[in-house]
């Protein structure tokens, strides 16, 4: 069994993979200093395992790092500020997070972080995203699709606040990639795109239309139903991060996680009225608030060939089994008001 750090440990995808990894009996160490969310009730029954520990702190500052101890065969860094209020309300502190915690745990893991002997040394994975390269419609209009991992990175405007998040992940993904090279640190790189699930928040598109079923909201407001989405389902995810990390073939390899395969808007919210047994009588219809300036459909899907190629992952829950799920959770964990 492994010893696997996991930083932002409390959030949506750090407890995903905290579980699954858990459940495989491997020695976890999660670090979160709940900026946004505080120890629901899955954290607390997962903590409760023997295997499991919680260490609460601060990863911009680098005295924190003294808490962890040495000897992590995996680093999962998955800490930084997600959501687009945030982007907007404080983009100074998406920066700083984002940068100081990259910087913080690349010199913690290559001077401090001593793995066991024996096997090919320890590897760090960062979780990067899409918005690294999604300026690019905003700046040119056009990029391929589906997305690879070779386009440019781009800032599409440095005034406008909305892009702190992805200059946050740029820095951070030059920060891996030429530590890894000048240290010859074992590493990689996946930018996650679309998940969903239980305790994927309140905001998120899914969650949100979960809501509006349940509260029977007719007419339905339904915001570009033509466009294109690629919705990746969290156990897939976490599935893809551990054999991203497990595998000596990905090493200083920048992936994709996401799924293939496309539903417009219409078919997600069809989906969701079939599992509830509920549909409304009207749709109020409305154009894309991320449409293109000239209208029509707009598509949103990365090419995920690489990572199928290299390590053989790819999706494999269908859009109707990911959102009984992701029902089935939400239905019990209300938002509160």
């Amino acid at each position: 069994m492994s010893k696997i750090l996991i930083t932002g440990g409390a959030g949506f995808v750090g407890y995903h993979l905290a579980k699954r990894l858990a459940d495989q009996e491997h020695e976890i160490v999660l670090v979160d200093n709940f900026s946004r969310n505080g120890r629901d009730a899955d954290l607390l029954t997962l903590l409760q395992r023997p295997n499991t520990k919680l260490i609460e702190g601060d990863l911009t500052d680098p005295a924190s790092y003294e808490k962890f101890g040495t000897g992590y065969d995996y680093v999962y860094h998955l800490a930084g500020i997600n959501g687009f209020r945030q982007f907007m309300d404080m983009p100074h502190e998406v920066l700083r997070v984002g940068a100081a915690t990259a910087l913080n745990i690349l010199d913690w893991f290559r001077t401090k972080n001593n793995p066991p002997a024996g096997g090919q040394g320890a590897k760090i994975l960062f979780t990067s995203s899409n918005e690294v390269f999604t300026g690019a419609h905003e700046a040119f209009g056009a990029l391929p699709v589906p997305t690879p991992e070779n386009v440019p990175l781009v800032i599409a405007d440095p005034y406008n606040p909305r892009w702190s998040y992805a200059g946050s992940k740029i820095i951070s993904e030059l920060l891996f990639i030429h530590y890894a090279k000048v240290y010859n640190l074992r590493m990689v790189i996946v930018r996650l795109h679309n998940l969903y699930g239980p305790g994927a928040g309140y905001d998120a598109m899914i969650p949100k239309f979960i809501g509006r079923t349940h509260n029977r909201l007719d007419p339905f407001p339904m915001f570009g139903p033509d466009d294109l989405r690629a919705s990746c389902y969290i156990a897939d995810a976490v599935e893809a991060m551990q054999t991203a990390i497990e595998s000596s073939a990905t090493d200083g390899q920048t992936y994709h996680i996401g799924d293939s395969r496309e539903a417009t808007i219409k078919t997600i919210l069809e989906t969701m009225f079939e599992i509830m047994q509920w549909h409304p009588k009207e749709f109020d219809i409305k154009p894309s608030p991320n449409g293109p300036p000239t209208g029509g459909s707009t598509r949103d899907i990365l090419d995920v060939s690489k990572i199928k190629t290299d390590i053989g992952w790819e999706a494999k829950t269908s859009l109707e089994q990911g959102l009984r799920k992701t029902i089935e959770w939400y239905l019990a964990h209300p938002a509160q008001s």
